[in-house]
């Protein structure tokens, strides 16, 4: 029998002719620069010494850090006495008031020193990392040197300025009958020339339309409407598959899946993700000599020890997000890079299926998989962005008293150097004609990654720079994914945590 069924008040319906609208996600215009880059094979070598590094960097940052000491203090007097400048360390007179530049160095006991490595190359155990080089009893010494020599640097002037080992001042004061610099005020180069948004891109564009026919108003025409860059770091992934919860429901988040259609539309914005540093977990110790068993090892290494897992899943999670959205990848010091600075980028071989979105082998285009070195810098959006895996910012933190980590990146751009620090504690590559921890020109947005709470702020230079700074959590400690608006450079926070139940 056959019977009218009301299709409106059924669950069963025909086939709708409805149009759905598709979402497409918003494009970013990207632009990396190839600072850090270093030469391949035979062009790169160990055996020059560290020594020039220095000096290459007192070369470069020294006019500048003067131009500002001079205006600062040309005509200075204190008790009738006119300030003068010396050109060399070794020229600064007993009791004469002068100022000087130069290179700080840090006397620490607490600092690591040869014995500690080579501890470790004989299989001895080492001491643990210590959290901060910084004397209990007082030992530290502040040292000022050049070309021509060294001084010792006193004074309470320095209890309020935050030094580090390689970074440039110039320093104003008096030699005591120690031999010791009394050190009234302290100047650094602070920021350098900051470039104008597109002003990278309208200059290739231009040139690269000057045979064309395209006039010069026209290049550089950008439309951006709102879009963001998505930033995480510390995703540590290792063989456990307890962690891989939470990293699904950031890869359901970005693809668009773990939302409705309104959140879908605020997720399509997303232009551009940067993975900063630190996406695999530290391998575990090798155990003592003595407890080592002896098992057979082909190509150099014990296979039954290496465990692939990570590297798999963090593959892929890269492959199911690259045909949606592209990704720059920044190592960090748990990753299969090299470990000093400045790192080169993850060989594309620890990634059979991203490699795919990667660019040619000698293409000048980035692909949509694109690894990077650590530092990293670049275009996006027109806006200049430098970032770090983090391992620069930590090693400053164990020189200061202070916990502010935004205080030490802000210091790091005011001294126009990435990694002050290389190469005394942090592992970097011996350059011989130029220092690329050098910053010629100040980025708009500078995060870093790997740091221990999510925070931002908003630092100034002299000649009307802005920078925003960013401190990036770790995602495995907090699930935490910062989000920056790409035309009000302003920041936001999106968490994922899973609920575990009671008991």
């Amino acid at each position: 029998m056959a019977m009218d069924i009301d299709v409106d008040d059924n669950l069963l319906q025909s086939p709708s002719d409805y149009q759905y609208p598709t979402i497409d996600r918003q494009q970013s215009h990207y632009n990396p620069l190839q600072t850090f880059n270093l030469d391949k094979g035979a062009l790169k070598h160990y055996q020059q010494q560290y020594a020039d590094l220095y000096f290459l960097r007192l070369a470069k940052l020294k006019p500048a850090v003067e131009a500002i000491a001079d205006e600062e203090w040309k005509d200075f007097e204190v008790a009738g006495e006119t300030v003068r400048r010396v050109d060399r360390v070794l020229d600064v007179r007993q009791g004469e008031l002068c100022w000087v530049a130069g290179t700080v160095y840090m006397e620490m006991p607490l600092k690591p020193n040869i014995l500690d490595d080579i501890s470790k190359d004989h299989w001895i155990t080492a001491p643990p990392p210590k959290e901060k080089y910084l004397s209990p009893t007082g030992q530290d010494k502040i040292m000022l040197e050049d070309e021509s020599g060294r001084v010792r640097l006193t004074g309470t002037s320095l209890q309020l300025s935050m030094l580090v080992t390689g970074c440039i001042i110039a320093v104003m004061g008096t030699e005591d009958a120690n031999g010791e610099f009394e050190v009234i005020d302290i100047k650094v180069p602070d920021l350098p020339r900051q470039p104008q948004r597109w002003e990278r891109d309208e200059g290739s564009e231009v040139l690269s339309a000057g045979t064309s026919k395209k006039r010069k108003s026209d290049v550089g025409a950008k439309t951006t409407e709102g879009g963001k860059i998505a930033i995480v770091s510390g995703l540590r992934l290792s063989g456990d598959q307890g962690h891989t919860m939470t990293l699904d429901l950031l890869m359901e988040y970005l693809l668009g899946e773990a939302c409705g259609p309104s959140e879908q539309n605020e997720v399509s914005k997303i232009s551009r993700l940067i993975i900063a540093g630190n996406s695999i977990a530290a391998a575990t110790p090798l155990a003592a000599r003595e407890d080592e068993k002896k098992v057979s090892k082909k190509y150099g290494y014990d296979s039954s020890a290496y465990n692939p897992a990570p590297t798999t899943h963090f593959d892929n999670f890269l492959a199911a997000l690259l045909p949606s959205i592209p990704i720059t990848l920044i190592p960090g010091e748990s990753d299969p890079a090299n470990v000093s600075m400045p790192q080169q980028p993850i060989h594309p071989a620890m990634f059979p299926r991203s490699r795919n979105y990667a660019a040619m082998l000698d293409s000048k285009e980035p692909g949509l998989f694109d690894s990077v070195t650590n530092p990293w810098e670049g275009d996006i959006d027109g806006w200049r962005m430098m970032g770090t895996g983090g391992q620069p910012i930590d090693d400053v933190f164990k020189y200061v008293s202070g916990e502010d980590r935004l205080e030490m990146m802000e210091h790091l751009l005011r001294w126009r150097c990435g990694a002050p620090t290389a190469p005394d504690t942090l592992w970097c590559y011996p350059f011989q004609d130029r220092d690329p921890f050098v910053i010629e020109e100040c980025p708009h947005v500078y995060f870093v990654g790997n740091q221990p709470k999510y925070e931002t702020v908003v630092i100034e230079g002299p000649a009307g720079q802005t920078v925003r700074l960013i401190a990036v959590p770790r995602f495995k400690e907090t699930g935490e994914v910062v989000l920056l608006d790409t035309d009000t450079l302003e920041p936001e926070i999106v968490k994922f945590d899973v609920y575990e139940g009671e008991g």
